[in-house]
């Protein structure tokens, strides 16, 4: 069994925001080992810290050095880092954003050299990160860049809801000036593609929401819709992908259309995720579609409010994880299935 488990590396995120301590009362749970084998990215002093400020007395890491096996019955800690760190809860430092890269950065080692099989990774503050070395507005950004891919989609889900997005971390006056057809034609191609083979939606139904009131009103209330949205959705039926729109995005929630299709592609983060997080806040997982590997996180922030006082819930980080697992197993079996048309061919004599 243990040759088998899912080998899931984890970032510490913002060491002071919720992130170590989200991961602790995950791990305190040990029926999560019968899944998967974690490998957080971390130090030994970091964990410490955070297990003596939560009281934590029944539980610790099994630490491993760079390389090693990670013990498949525990959580296992590997340190990207050995000097005495200042941890300060709840407040926003230079010195946390340089670990929380430190951290990112093992752990794309990591999979690059196949040691792990998925990543989750825990918050960061999107402006204490930024240095000369890293320049990217959040995770996502920094893993398209890292690994190669000219495309790739963040995609907020839940058990009731999968919302992508088009433009992702920009400011709101740049969104109208940056979504093009080709551009949004391509999210939709990638979400497409992600819900049928790591979500096993055999023909998904897609929802593209407007970028203007009212789906901008036949042009009375901008032309965006009409001379952008709409012509690439129409290219993508030409492709048949099933998608749907442009709706205006308040009713379209409001009423609960959402609710007749398998994902929503809106044209800019609050559009999607002031929803998502309104409808699912807590138990919702942030995956991003279009990488060559599975990335998963919470759907929260570094919550510095609470940060050192032990109230963080946990339960979207431990649904990240095992999305991330789900989503790992989907995938490979999908590629068997269309990897080789004779194992399909077998398949459908044995179901007749």
């Amino acid at each position: 069994m243990s040759e088998n488990k899912i080998r899931v590396g984890i970032t510490q995120g913002d060491i002071n925001g919720v992130g170590m301590e989200i991961i602790i009362k995950t791990f305190q749970d040990p029926a999560i080992f019968d899944l998967c084998t974690p490998v957080v990215y971390s130090s030994a002093k970091t964990a410490s810290f955070y297990r003596k400020l939560m009281n934590v007395e029944d539980f610790s890491f099994n630490y491993i050095k760079e390389g090693e096996t990670p013990n498949p019955k525990r959580a296992n800690l590997q340190s990207c880092y050995e000097e005495e760190v200042v941890i300060e809860p709840g407040k926003s430092s230079p010195a946390a954003g340089k670990y929380a890269v430190l951290s990112l950065e093992a752990a794309s080692n990591a999979l690059d050299k196949k040691e792990i099989d998925v990543l989750v990774t825990a918050p960061i503050d999107k402006h204490n990160v930024q240095s000369e070395s890293f320049n990217f507005p959040g995770h996502t950004e920094y893993l398209q860049s890292r690994f190669g891919n000219p495309e790739a989609l963040m995609l907020m889900v839940s058990d009731t809801l999968r919302v992508g997005v088009v433009t992702g971390h920009m400011p709101l006056a740049q969104v109208a000036s940056s979504i093009s057809q080709e551009g949004i034609l391509n999210k939709i191609k990638i979400l497409n593609t992600t819900l049928i083979r790591d979500f096993g939606i055999r023909k998904p139904r897609i929802a593209v929401l407007g970028l203007n009131p009212h789906a901008g009103d036949q042009g009375t209330l901008g032309k965006e819709d009409q001379e952008i949205i709409v012509p690439a959705i129409n290219k993508a039926k030409e492709l048949q992908i099933m998608a749907w729109g442009p709706y205006p995005a308040d009713g379209f929630f409001g009423n609960g259309s959402y609710l007749k299709f398998d994902a929503v592609l809106a044209m800019y983060h609050d559009q999607g995720l002031v929803p998502f997080k309104t409808l699912s806040f807590g138990t919702g997982v942030n995956f991003t579609a279009g990488l060559r590997f599975v990335r998963t996180s919470p759907d929260h922030g570094t919550a510095y409010d609470i940060a050192g006082k032990n109230q963080a819930n946990e339960e979207s980080f431990r649904k990240a994880i095992y999305m991330a697992c789900d989503i790992y197993r989907k995938r490979n079996e999908y590629h068997e299935l269309t990897s080789d048309p004779l194992k399909i061919s077998v398949f459908k004599k044995e179901r007749s």
